[in-house]
C-alpha cells in the first residue's frame, strides 16, 4: 500500500512538472502581446469609428431642408433638435477614441477635432469668410458652430472677435447656405469619418504611438480646464467640455486595459517597480480622476470666478480655489502633470518604459 502510494505521489507529481514545464514553454513573448494588443485595438476603437460614421451621416440626413428660406427657429425645431442629437453622438464617439487616434491619423484628427482659432491660424488672415462649405473651418467644431449660433456664450463671442479673419456664429440665412451646410460642410464631416474607417487597419496601427496619445491625452486634460478659464476650451458653443473631458478618460481607460498583461508581465528592477505594481497604480489614477470629474454636475466645465487668474494661477485666492472651477482645476493639474510623482501621467510615463516605449515629453 505504500509502495503504491508513493508510486502514485511519483505520478502526480512528474504530471505536475510536465504541465510546469509546458506551461513555461507557452509564456507568451512581446511579439504575442503585441499581435493581441494590435488586434484588441482595432476591434475596440473600429466600433467607435463605426458610430462616428454613423453619427456624421446622421447630421447630414437630419439637417433641415427649408425652401426659399435660411433656418427658422419654429419651422425647423424638430430638424435642429435631431441635428444636434446626432451631432452629439458624433462628438462622443470622436472623443471616446481620440487619443489614440490622433498621433496615428495627425491630419484626419485636424480635420474632424481642431478649434475654429487652429482652423484661422492655419487659414492665415484672411480667414474663412464662409461658414457652410468644405473649406477652411469644418469638422465637429466647425458644424457645432453653426448648429449652436444661437447658444453661443457671450464671453466666447468676446475671445473669438480678437481673431484675425472672425466670421460671427451664424444659421444659414438662405436656402443656399442651408444646402451647403448639408451637402459641402456636414459632407466634409462624413468624408472624414469615412477615410478614418477606410485607413483603420491592424497594418497602421502604431502601438507606440497610440500608447504615447494616450499620456498626451490624459497630460492634456489640463490644458482643456486651463482654456476654459479663457473662453477658448473645445465644445464651447455647445457647452459640452466637461463631457469632452469625461469621454477622454472613459476611452483612455479602454483602451489602456488592451496594454495591461503585458504590462503586468514585467518584472520591473523591485517589486514597487513592477509592471503589477506601475498597473494599480495607474489604474488608481484613473479612479481618482474619475471621482473628481463626478463632482461637476452637467455636461459643461464650471465657470470660473470673475477674479481667476489664468496668466498667474498661483495668485489666485483661497476662495476662488474653493469654487467648483477651482476644485477641478487643482485636481486635474495635480492628476496629469508629467513632473508630479505619482500622477497618472507619471506613472504612464514609467508604463511606457517597461513596454520599451518613448515616454510622453510636454
Amino acid at each position: 500500500m505504500t509502495a503504491r502510494r508513493t508510486t502514485l505521489d511519483l505520478s502526480a507529481l512528474g504530471a505536475a512538472a510536465l504541465i510546469a514545464a509546458l506551461g513555461a514553454g507557452c509564456a507568451k513573448t512581446d511579439d504575442d502581446y503585441k499581435r493581441d494588443i494590435t488586434q484588441g485595438m482595432h476591434d475596440t476603437l473600429l466600433s467607435g469609428i463605426d458610430g462616428l460614421l454613423q453619427a456624421s451621416k446622421d447630421v447630414r440626413a437630419s439637417a433641415p431642408r427649408p425652401t426659399g428660406r435660411g433656418w427658422d427657429a419654429t419651422q425647423d425645431a424638430a430638424a435642429i433638435t435631431a441635428t444636434k442629437a446626432a451631432w452629439v453622438r458624433a462628438r462622443r464617439s470622436y472623443e471616446l477614441i481620440e487619443g489614440a487616434l490622433a498621433p496615428i491619423f495627425p491630419d484626419i484628427d485636424f480635420g474632424i477635432d481642431a478649434r475654429y482659432d487652429d482652423y484661422l491660424a492655419a487659414a492665415g488672415a484672411s480667414g474663412d469668410t464662409y461658414l457652410f462649405d468644405d473649406q477652411g473651418v469644418t469638422g465637429l467644431h466647425g458644424v457645432e458652430r453653426v448648429l449652436y449660433a444661437h447658444e453661443v456664450p457671450p464671453e466666447v463671442i468676446t475671445f473669438e472677435s480678437q481673431l484675425p479673419g472672425y466670421r460671427a456664429p451664424a444659421w444659414p440665412a438662405t436656402e443656399q447656405e442651408a444646402a451647403d451646410f448639408r451637402d459641402s460642410l456636414c459632407a466634409r464631416m462624413v468624408a472624414d469619418a469615412q477615410a478614418l474607417h477606410d485607413q483603420w487597419t491592424p497594418a497602421n496601427i502604431d502601438l507606440g504611438g497610440a500608447f504615447d496619445g494616450l499620456v498626451a491625452l490624459m497630460n492634456e486634460q489640463k490644458e482643456k480646464v486651463n482654456k476654459a478659464s479663457t473662453s477658448e476650451e473645445e465644445s464651447r458653443y455647445s457647452q459640452r467640455t466637461m463631457a469632452d473631458i469625461r469621454d477622454n478618460l472613459e476611452g483612455t481607460r479602454q483602451a489602456y486595459e488592451l496594454f495591461e498583461p503585458w504590462l503586468e508581465s514585467k518584472p520591473g528592477a523591485s517589486e514597487a517597480e513592477s509592471g503589477r505594481a506601475v498597473n494599480e497604480a495607474i489604474r488608481s489614477g484613473f479612479e481618482e480622476l474619475d471621482v473628481l470629474y463626478g463632482r461637476v454636475n452637467g455636461d459643461a466645465i464650471p465657470r470660473p470666478p470673475s477674479t481667476w487668474s489664468s496668466e498667474n494661477p498661483g495668485s489666485n485666492s483661497p476662495a476662488d480655489l474653493a469654487s467648483p472651477f477651482g476644485v477641478l482645476y487643482t485636481g486635474v493639474h495635480g492628476a496629469v502633470d508629467p513632473a508630479t510623482q505619482g500622477s497618472v501621467v507619471e506613472r504612464m510615463n514609467r508604463a511606457a518604459a517597461l513596454l520599451g516605449f518613448e515616454g510622453f515629453e510636454e
